[in-house]
């Protein structure tokens, strides 16, 4: 049987039904604390198929808009850049089909492709971007295209917010000082409980959603690449992320980082539900 969420099989939908289209992409070549980021996507479909459909907040069986999951990208062993190019085709590919991509990591980098892709289709695009870091060296460890350099990287293709910081490194300090990003940092956000309002007015009408999980707080989330104390709840990102998506053209979501943890399974399931829980929020 083929791995699907919510069930092997593509169970919930077939392609051509679908509203939305699962992407798992699993890599994890530039982890550079705790490594297994490439389990993150197995390790989300197969807990997917424990969700409760029905959601209790919307009042509603999620799953009714379609979600169709494409197999594990073939990214194995593959450079960066070579695997960034991958998802940008299949992402692209889902585009084409007028479908919402949803990409699951796997480690942050495959973002850029996700983006690249969005890109080519909605023109005035930003990019809100959920991270516990700025991911904004040139360079780390002396790739340029490293989880650590994603925001770096996206910023040549489009605008970033970002939010949820807790940790950044002095290049980082002086590159965000210097430059457009707006960086949103969690002492920002539990003093100021309404700030997704005031990102509504930063972001453009169309935009990317990227989630690195780190942006939880570890008691919550600890299956994380590079986890970081005092990170969001789970209500706090889910009414933050439901102000934000309400008056914007969603172009694409992401869902990344999650290093499964052996025998703990709550991490993996929150990941799922967080993902179909966005979606219903993207489709009311």
């Amino acid at each position: 049987m083929a791995l699907g969420f919510g069930g092997p099989d593509n169970k919930l939908a077939a392609f051509k039904d679908a509203k939305a289209v699962i992407v798992p992409v699993p890599y994890g070549r530039t982890a550079s604390y705790r490594k297994g980021t490439e389990n993150g996507p197995r390790a989300i479909l197969e807990a997917s198929d424990s969700l409760e459909l029905f959601d209790e907040d919307l009042n509603k069986e999620i799953h009714a808009i379609g979600i169709n999951t494409v197999p594990l990208l073939k990214v194995e062993g593959l450079e960066s850049q070579e695997m960034i190019s991958v998802v940008e085709d299949k992402v692209s590919d889902v585009f084409k089909h007028n479908k919402l991509p949803v990409v699951i990591g796997g480690e942050h980098a495959v973002t850029i492709g996700a983006v690249r892709a969005a890109k080519k289709k909605y023109k005035n695009l930003s990019i809100l971007y959920f991270d516990a870091h700025c991911d904004l060296r040139d360079s780390y460890l002396g790739n340029k295209y490293s989880h650590a350099c994603v925001a770096r990287r996206l910023l040549d293709i489009a605008p970033v917010v970002e939010a949820g910081v807790r940790s950044l490194s002095m290049e980082e300090f002086e590159f965000s000082s210097a430059s457009d990003v707006k960086i949103i940092k969690m002492p920002d956000i539990i003093k100021c409980p309404d700030w997704a309002s005031a990102v509504k007015n930063i972001l453009s009408k169309e935009v990317y959603i990227t989630i690195d999980l780190d942006v939880f707080d570890p008691s919550i989330m600890p299956s994380v690449g590079n986890p970081e104390p005092g990170g969001m709840g789970w209500y706090d990102f889910l009414n933050a992320a439901r102000e934000i998506i309400r008056d914007k053209k969603i172009a694409g979501l992401d869902v990344v980082e999650l290093c499964p943890i052996k025998d703990m399974a709550a991490p993996d399931y929150m990941a799922a539900k967080l993902i179909y829980k966005l979606l219903g929020h993207i489709f009311p």
